[in-house]
């Protein structure tokens, strides 16, 4: 058994620590700074809890040391210092981050460490990336390739059309920061929340627009590659209009604290989501023009003996998929390793990545 410290006892931490004891190869001590929060993490014979303050760098770096990994599943403003902790502990760093300029960092400390660091491990930034590397890889020379990813209640009830399934901090800061795109071949930042779309999937209309940090390093991969690169968040119709005045019109964008605390208190979280993942490829492929899809849905479901939403399943999954792969020596061990390094077949594969399996694949294996 590997020992693994997650750190975030929110409803993503609690749910990889569940993923991870059920399996029986891996022991977890989940940290968090509240006592409170850590009261609600499952009871199990492989599952420890620990209170921590992760500013307190050398109680830290003494939870960490001996151990396998450490998962972070804390709020992206405290991915530095898990890193900088993980690197002087000399253990392996995956996390949920989607915030670039904290990866920028974390490629910085993996530069000079002697285990594996690898960002970004969630749905999106995570899984789009290998979804999108695996279709790109087949076209002898790439055209476009655009990325759309939404986690939405499956009965919406309000005006946004939106319930909280994730972390809240997390959604504000892909909704307020520049996003990074490949345009015309050329590397830029596009506004956030910006170039608004519409398009339908198994008859349901969807809007989606720019958001920060899907990309994960992607863009640095295929530049000078592809023409266009791009990432868009997925929401029901109306939704960015009624947030965009909320952050401009209101000024909330500079009132991250107080946009937290009316969100919180005004939408009702939900396990009844459905996770929208749409890629569309375009490229050249023996001289003809010829575009691939990926399209897929995943839905709230029990997982290990209780029932969680499409996005926990989605981003615990996934992280715990690759940090299989790292156990079993099937991805890099040392160094800054990109989700789009992962073969797509070989996550797939994995026990965890199987969440992620598509109707059509079930039902061909069923017979």
């Amino acid at each position: 058994m590997k020992d693994i410290v997650v750190i975030g006892a929110g409803k993503i931490g609690s749910t990889i620590a569940r993923m991870l004891a059920h399996t029986g190869d891996y022991r977890v001590c989940v940290a968090d700074r509240s006592a409170e929060q850590l009261q609600q993490v499952e009871k199990h014979d492989a599952i420890s809890t620990a209170t921590i303050d992760i500013a307190d760098k050398k109680a830290l770096v003494a939870l960490l040391t001996g151990k396998f990994a450490v998962l972070s599943a804390a709020p992206f403003h405290l991915t530095v210092a898990i890193a900088d902790a993980a690197a002087e502990a000399e253990i392996h760093y995956l996390d949920l981050t989607e915030d670039v300029e904290s990866t920028r960092q974390v490629k910085a400390i993996a530069a000079q460490a002697k285990t594996a660091f690898i960002p970004q491990c969630g749905l999106a930034p995570g899984f789009i990336s290998i979804v999108a590397n695996d279709l790109a890889k087949r076209f002898d020379t790439l055209e476009s390739v655009r990325m759309r990813v939404g986690a939405l209640p499956q009965y919406p009830s309000n005006a946004l059309n939106y319930n909280l399934t994730w972390s809240t901090d997390g959604v504000i800061n892909e909704y307020i920061e520049p996003c990074e795109a490949i345009v015309e071949g050329s590397l830029i930042d596009v506004p956030a929340m910006e170039e608004r779309e519409e398009f339908s999937l198994d008859g349901v209309t969807y809007e989606a627009f720019n958001t920060s940090g899907g990309l994960g390093t992607l863009c640095e991969s295929l530049k000078g590659k592809v023409r266009t690169l791009n990432y868009k968040t997925i929401r029901y119709p109306g939704h960015a209009a009624i947030f965009k005045a909320l952050l401009n019109d209101l000024g909330l964008r500079h009132r991250r604290e107080v946009l937290k605390d009316i969100l919180e208190n005004a939408l009702p979280t939900t396990t009844q989501d459905v996770v929208v993942i749409f890629v569309t490829v375009s490229g050249f492929r023996e001289g003809r023009l010829v575009q691939e899809t990926y399209a897929n849905k995943v839905y709230s479901g029990v997982v290990a003996g209780r029932m969680q939403s499409g996005i926990q399943i989605t981003t615990a999954g996934s992280i715990c998929a690759v940090l299989d792969l790292l156990a079993d020596g099937k991805i890099a061990t040392k160094g800054f390793v990109r989700q789009e390094d992962i073969a797509l077949d070989t996550f797939l594969a994995n026990r965890f990545g199987h969440y992620y399996a598509q109707k059509s694949d079930i039902e061909r294996a069923a017979g």
